[in-house]
């Protein structure tokens, strides 16, 4: 991982644990909608934001604590909860964060990921090459 102190990187994890449980809960209560409102943008500061190294931090921390859950989760996590999770991390840290949820329908294929900038920071920039985009949160 990336330069970080020992007590920030728990912290961070500690805090994406928490948003995946979150995430949960808002979808069994409230559905997509809710998980996409409580996800409403509500801006940053102009020029505010962190530096591509935590946004590198971050998104591997995520990657990282999906696969730690994994054999005590309910659930497969999938790629909307993890762009969400990964949005809301980084909007939390500054970031312009959005998640992006894009199709195509030969081959029937949708996926979600998070841009910053315009930049896919939790993916493979392909998936933003090859689909449309369905919707921008």
């Amino acid at each position: 991982m990336l330069n970080m102190d020992r007590l920030s990187r728990s912290l961070l994890y500690f805090r994406l644990i928490k948003e995946l449980f979150r995430y949960d809960l808002m979808e069994a209560a409230l559905g997509f909608q809710g998980v996409r409102k409580g996800l409403k943008w509500r801006g940053t500061v102009a020029g505010a934001g962190p530096s591509p190294e935590l946004e590198a931090i971050a998104c591997e921390a995520v990657s990282r604590a999906v696969s730690c859950i994994v054999p005590f989760y309910w659930k497969r996590v999938q790629c909307l909860q993890r762009s969400v999770v990964t949005t809301r991390v980084l909007r939390a840290y500054g970031a312009q964060a959005e998640t992006v949820i894009g199709y195509t329908l030969a081959p029937l294929l949708a996926h979600a990921w998070v841009e910053v900038s315009g930049r896919v920071v939790n993916d493979s920039p392909e998936f933003q090459r090859r689909l449309q985009v369905l919707d921008r949160f």
